[in-house]
């Protein structure tokens, strides 16, 4: 640690070992919870599809058999609760504690947008307040029996995901870009800040990759060139997958029927999860 240190990791580019917080730091679950395995799905930048990724692991892995969970941690942009349909408004007990809403096909979510009046209600919070909140859903809420939770960050590498980093106990993060060379490039800041926060990355997922010609099967780059290779290679990160664009994967996401998607483009990083010891 610097002797100029002021404690602020959000600002600061030195890498000491304070960066990773103890055990003791982590938040503890109630005592009506219980999750096994965490998993971060980070972006270095908006719009390239982080949330319908998360959307896609949880359902991929509850068909697996698997109790699924989505901790929507994307306080002031939150879209877990439309790709998936739910009106449904979260509950609370007795004690104070709140349940998650259950997705036709089981996932527990917890979101935001849960606990809003009306869904378009703008959320104006401070940073400190809106990492409270993400606190908040993982020790406030009754996660019942959950295999695996995916936790949905916000863009960049700003006061939740230090939040999300420091606070929740991890078993590893799956970083999302897209082929544009600028998105790779702010990519490895995300790609950085794991490493300095001692979070295993399982691998990289490139969203939008390509458009499948539905007469002749071509793969037609609309982004252009991909940049994965470079950037896994730099890194020594796994390529864990490549999603394409279907204009049925996008309507289905838009009217809240993700858990009906078929993408066996995801599968590959679903075997990753299921590796984990």
């Amino acid at each position: 640690m610097s002797e100029n240190c002021t404690h602020d990791c959000g600002s600061c580019q030195v890498d000491c070992s304070s960066r990773q917080a103890p055990a003791d730091m982590k938040e503890k679950l109630n005592e009506y919870s219980s999750v096994k395995k965490v998993i971060g799905v980070v972006s270095g930048k908006g719009g390239v599809g982080k949330s319908f990724v998360t959307s896609l692991l949880a359902v991929q892995m509850n068909r697996r058999g698997y109790r699924t969970a989505v901790l929507d941690a994307d306080v002031t942009g939150p879209s877990i609760p439309k790709v998936f349909g739910l009106k449904e408004k979260a509950m609370g007990n007795e004690t104070g504690l709140l349940y998650p809403v259950t997705t036709p096909k089981g996932i527990e979510v917890m979101s935001v947008n849960l606990l809003l009046e009306n869904d378009d209600a703008p959320v104006v919070w401070r940073g400190p307040i809106i990492a409270g909140t993400v606190k908040q859903f993982w020790k406030d809420v009754i996660w019942e029996n959950i295999d695996y939770m995916f936790v949905d960050m916000p863009p960049g590498t700003g006061d939740v995901p230090l939040t999300v980093f420091q606070s929740l106990p991890l078993d590893g993060i799956i970083m999302v870009t897209s082929p544009q060379e600028l998105v790779s490039l702010i990519v490895s800041k995300a790609v950085n800040m794991a490493k300095m926060m001692h979070v295993p990355i399982l691998g990289l997922v490139e969203n939008m990759s390509y458009v499948e010609c539905p007469d002749c099967g071509k793969r037609i780059s609309v982004f252009g060139e991909s940049h994965l290779e470079e950037t896994a290679a730099k890194y020594q990160l796994d390529i864990l997958g490549r999603l394409p664009i279907r204009p049925d994967i996008t309507k289905s996401c838009d009217t809240g029927f993700i858990e009906q998607v078929d993408c066996p483009e995801i599968g590959p990083v679903a075997d990753r999860l299921e590796s984990l010891k």
